[in-house]
């Protein structure tokens, strides 16, 4: 695992040593992706430049440093993330008769030589792993970027500055681009606005214009020749999720069952190479339980396991984790932190994420990689289990909704949303405590104002995608709020894809892996924990297992108001159905408590209305009304709040 940057193009610099000094400072932004190592490279002729940061995992010698070039010198590499299944493709180009003298047994020097044999999309296909590499072809003048295919690795780029001053910068993280002379540092303001929604700046959006995010499963070439980017895909989500619905598994349930546990053995089996000290997070939920199990399954001594614990209750895992830890015998660390350590995460999220970021699970996600890193450098990690197989809550909700809402004509149902919204949260609210006291207590009366009118909301969707965005959403118009703000065209809204033969379940599924499991939960992992130089794998991110969990029909997931059965199938293998079984707890803190106390003052100094107008970048009087319903216990937006806070949080930092 490591960091990169470079840059391309522009006016000739000061010669080498002054593009070092360039490469060093960008470089040097990312320490904590590669405290191990730095390399620097340059080609003045041609106006590029390449630096990197180590942290070394495989091949702790000096015959793994970067940048490195293929043994032909053709190829130039800087590259971010693990190859599995390198030492198959050593064996292949050997088998052919391909393979160079080997310096090292390194995953980049393998990369090298299979660009050489391949070239560099055929590499790419055969990789499995997760990746981004910038590579230099010096027989063309080309510059690759590629992406792997989930996207559990980062990679921006974008032209900066005019004309011949115009300069290609590329990295793992923004901040190693800010650095550059050349870099404009202008916001986008429609990439705020998507922040304000989702909780994330969706790909291939950044928080800066003109600076994009390489899509996952991308290929990107350009060239002096070639100014404007050729980004195309080498793997597409929508195909194998289309793909796998058309083409379903034959077998028996059982035969499923079997193929999903021999598949997942194998891809952790690769994913447990390692030359450092190797571990993994542990939730005690269904995805952390399965893959620590089919790792103890193939280890010789007790697998390292990690869990935090909170005191406070609703927000307390690490109970279920010591006990499938204790059933499967691992080694087991836990940590009970407290909400003054929690919050103290709080001031480094700026400068974690590098972008406005605002999923407060960001929060325990660096303790747990914190705690982690005091005794490994790798961690492997569950995720992705929910979106494969059909984890979320929220899927079986927006079905039933729709299901329902659509048996009513829609001028019925613009009615029925006209008079639900027509009386405020805070009326029906009062109203709900008058019935309550009349009523069983077990029925959902908390926050049913809140509740009315979002369901006001589906009843108004035009279309299933539109009842899912609504879902899925914080700000419903956060173009409202940002001052000169709008809405860029996304997967979720104006470019969605058109899925194929995918059932409305299925559909947000696919849309979730595209979208919410990049740009959210792996983006969330990578920063908090190359944040402590810790390296995360994500074993259900091998593209067979995700090839395979897209075959696997429906009822192979959600089975009997069930989800994840064929996952669970495996799990109960090697864990006792009991200590599983439970309602499905979030990986979160009590924010919306927080911000009416201990946060308070923090929150109000960032969301002050004379600093709001004078930045420039919210309408102070949508922002100070939510704040102040938010503090009388009037409404609760602590998601909404939080959107607000890490952009302001961010911008302080700038």
């Amino acid at each position: 695992m490591c960091g990169f940057a470079g840059f391309f193009g522009g006016i000739a610099s000061q010669g080498q040593a002054g593009d070092e000094a360039v490469l060093k400072r960008m470089a040097d932004t990312l320490l904590t992706r590669g405290p191990d190592d730095a390399g620097y490279w340059s080609d003045q002729n041609h106006r590029i430049g390449l630096g990197h940061r180590r942290l070394a995992i495989v091949d702790l010698s000096p015959a793994g440093h970067q940048p490195m070039l293929s043994a032909s010198s053709r190829y130039v590499i800087v590259f971010n993330g693990e190859i599995y299944n390198h030492l198959l493709l050593r064996e292949a180009l050997e088998a052919g008769g391909q393979a160079p003298a080997w310096r090292g047994h390194s995953d980049t020097e393998t990369l090298l030589a299979g660009f050489d044999a391949w070239g560099v999309q055929g590499t790419a296909e055969r990789a499995i792993g997760m990746f981004a590499f910038a590579v230099w072809d010096k027989q063309t003048g080309t510059l690759f970027l590629a992406r792997d295919r989930i996207g559990e690795k980062p990679l921006y780029y974008g032209w900066q500055g005019r004309g011949e001053n115009a300069v290609f910068l590329f990295g793992s993280e923004l901040k190693a681009l800010r650095v550059h002379p050349a870099f404009e540092n202008i916001i986008n303001r429609g990439a705020l606005s998507l922040q304000l929604r989702h909780n994330y700046i969706p790909a291939p959006y950044s928080i800066y214009a003109d600076i994009a995010k390489l899509p996952a499963g991308s290929l990107l070439t350009v060239s002096l020749q070639q100014r404007e980017p050729k980004v195309w895909s080498y793997w597409s989500g929508v195909q194998t999720a289309e793909s796998g619905v058309a083409n379903p598994f034959a077998g028996t349930a059982e035969q499923a069952v079997d193929a999903l546990e021999i598949l997942l053995k194998d891809a952790i089996r690769q994913q447990m190479v390692a030359d450092v000290p190797l571990g993994a997070f542990l939730s005690g939920g269904v995805d952390s339980s399965t893959v620590v199990a089919l790792m103890q399954t193939q280890s010789s001594r007790p697998v390292k396991t990690f869990t935090i614990g909170f005191h406070e209750d609703g927000y307390n895992e690490a109970i279920y984790a010591k006990a499938v830890a204790k059933h499967l015998d691992t080694d087991h660390t836990e940590l009970y932190v407290t909400a003054e350590q929690t919050m103290a995460v709080i001031p480094r999220l700026p400068t974690l994420y590098d972008e406005p970021f605002s999923d407060s699970s960001q929060i325990p996600t660096f303790l747990v990689s914190q705690l982690a890193r005091q005794h490994v450098t790798v961690s492997l990690s569950g995720d992705a289990g929910d979106e494969l197989f059909c984890g979320y809550n929220r899927y079986h909700l927006a079905a039933g909704i729709w299901n329902k809402v659509t048996t009513a004509p829609m001028p019925l149902r613009m009615l029925a949303a006209k008079v639900l919204t027509s009386i405020s949260p805070q009326s029906w609210n009062r109203m709900a405590g008058v019935v309550r006291s009349v009523l069983p207590l077990s029925l959902p009366f908390a926050n049913m104002g809140d509740k009315l009118h979002k369901g006001a909301g589906a009843l108004e969707s035009k279309s299933f995608d539109a009842l899912y965005l609504n879902l899925v959403s914080h700000w419903h118009d956060p173009a409202s709020v940002v001052i000169d703000g709008y809405a860029p065209p996304t997967l979720l809204a104006g470019e969605a894809p058109l899925l194929a033969g995918l059932d409305n379940i299925q559909r947000m599924m696919a849309l979730d892996m595209l979208t919410y499991l990049p740009d959210d939960i792996l983006a969330k992992v990578d920063r908090a924990a190359m944040g402590v130089s810790l390296e995360t794998r994500v074993p259900f991110l091998d593209h067979r297992v995700v090839e395979l969990a897209w075959r696997l029909p429906q009822a192979m997931k959600l089975r009997d108001g069930q989800s994840k059965w064929a996952l669970r199938q495996v799990l109960y293998r090697h864990v006792p159905k009991a200590l599983i079984e439970r309602p499905k707890m979030g990986f979160g803190v009590p924010i919306g408590d927080w911000l009416r106390g201990p946060l308070r003052d923090w929150g109000e100094s960032l969301l002050d209305e004379a600093r709001l107008r004078n930045e420039g970048f919210f309408h102070p009087a949508l922002v100070r009304l939510k704040w102040k319903e938010h503090l009388s216990g009037q409404r609760n937006w602590q998601y909404q709040l939080w959107d607000v806070l890490m952009f302001q949080a961010w911008l302080e930092e700038q």
